[in-house]
């Protein structure tokens, strides 16, 4: 009777294991779950728009951007992020006059960012800056916007400095 008593107990923490095993699987998927929801829903007040890059070589890259048009925007930029799509990247416009400074905060990829002046050409390539760092990066001086996109996809698109951005989210509010 004694080795039935230690099977059905064996059976019983066999079958607790198991239990605690599933609400520890199934609450990390409801975590990971809802932290995927957050992100998106942090991104989905973002305006969307179009971005080209003409090349110096020429040839025409196309991307769907968000577009970081408010200081909060601008502040939570890909914060949280774990993910970007081929062509997908986010646009900083700024109007001000004083310096431009970018970080990694709360950034789980690496970027690559690219400085554009008034006149829509890239000045200068952040190239995979590094997670999570609070360095900061400094946009040179006469910077009018900044693009985050995947870190080396520059390289891999053969994007580089001098070549041209056109979106309509660079335009001048009328």
């Amino acid at each position: 009777m004694r080795s039935a008593e230690r099977a059905a107990r064996r059976r019983l923490a066999a079958a607790l294991l198991i239990a605690a095993s599933l609400v520890l699987v199934v609450g990390a998927a409801t975590r990971t779950t809802q932290a995927q929801q957050m992100r998106r829903k942090l991104l989905a007040s973002f305006p969307r728009g179009l971005m080209s890059v003409r090349t110096t070589a020429g040839s025409v890259l196309n991307f769907k951007i968000w577009v970081a048009n408010t200081p909060e925007r601008s502040e939570q930029g890909l914060m949280f992020v774990r993910h970007l799509a081929d062509h997908q990247a986010m646009l900083f416009p700024f109007t001000g006059h004083g310096p431009i400074v970018m970080w990694m905060k709360n950034t789980y990829l690496p970027l690559d960012m690219l400085f554009v002046d008034r006149h829509g050409r890239i000045t200068e390539i952040a190239r995979r800056t590094k997670p999570l760092s609070l360095d900061l990066i400094y946009a040179p001086s006469g910077t009018r916007a900044v693009i985050e996109m995947r870190g080396g996809d520059c390289r891999h698109l053969g994007i580089d400095v001098g070549d041209a951005v056109l979106s309509d989210a660079l335009k001048p509010a009328r």
